[in-house]
């Protein structure tokens, strides 16, 4: 691949749930800052196992083990504190997931309250507008602030769980395949948005959707089982893959 301005990096990452499962195998890739990689395989491959590994969600589970190295800006987080980790990564899920109990301007907040960051009135009112002006939500629910999220259609969720990740103003944006529960028409939202949001944030989304990976991702990595097979331009890897299997998953030859 081309010379990139990296920000995250793979080095022989490897997770394992047992001493004889290892669900993502020597993973080596650098990722290119301000823009959007989609990390594509089929299901079980350990697309979304990588994924979490990039915000520490092992560290809640004590059986898992990661090795190698995954570096923002040089350093490892591997063996960095995972609050600290976790204020520059966010993470966004398949299903959209606003806090039940927490209104919309609760759940934007919610960042700050849970790393007890003091906001006075001001502050909290300037980042509520903002960061729901980023994710195209501010006039739908600039009335209905203390309404709470789960009010709102899915589309909707998902744009606000999309505006709470960016309240801390993270420098990576992960997504676990934050469309697969949406209508085509909000799902044209949350990529048009993403398009957008690339500009500030960089931005790592594991999706099944191959035309949502070549509509709105610059890189692609192609996984199957466990290991990473392909890794290039979008372009190169839908018009010329490299490797075989790359070249059946996109036709639909593999599942």
């Amino acid at each position: 691949m081309e010379k990139i301005n990296t920000i995250l990096e793979f080095n022989k990452t490897c997770v394992s749930y047992t001493q004889q499962t290892m669900a993502v195998k020597y993973v080596t890739a650098q990722i290119e800052k301000n823009s959007i990689t989609s990390i594509m395989g089929p299901s079980g491959c350990g697309k979304s196992t990588l994924l979490r590994a990039v915000n520490l969600m092992h560290k809640l589970y004590p059986n898992i083990r990661v090795e190698g190295e995954i570096l923002l800006n040089g350093e490892n987080i591997l063996s960095m504190n995972p609050i600290e980790v976790r204020r520059n990564i966010g993470m966004v899920f398949q299903r959209p997931t606003p806090f039940p109990t927490m209104s919309i301007k609760e759940n934007i907040l919610s960042g700050f309250t849970l790393n007890s960051i003091r906001l006075d009135k001001y502050q909290k009112e300037e980042i509520v507008e903002q960061t729901l002006k980023s994710v195209s939500l501010w006039e739908e629910v600039k009335d209905v602030l203390n309404k709470k999220g789960t009010f709102l259609s899915g589309g909707q969720q998902q744009r606000l769980c999309i505006a709470r990740a960016l309240a801390l103003k993270p420098q990576i944006l992960l997504m676990d395949e934050p469309t697969s529960a949406l209508d085509p028409i909000a799902t044209k939202h949350i990529e048009d948005l993403l398009i957008e949001l690339q500009k500030d944030v960089t931005i790592l989304i594991v999706t099944h959707n191959m035309g949502q990976a070549k509509r709105i991702s610059k890189h692609s990595m192609f996984m199957y089982l466990g290991e990473m097979v392909e890794y290039d331009l979008t372009e190169n890897m839908f018009t010329n893959p490299k490797d075989e299997r790359t070249k059946a998953y996109l036709t639909g030859q593999m599942g």
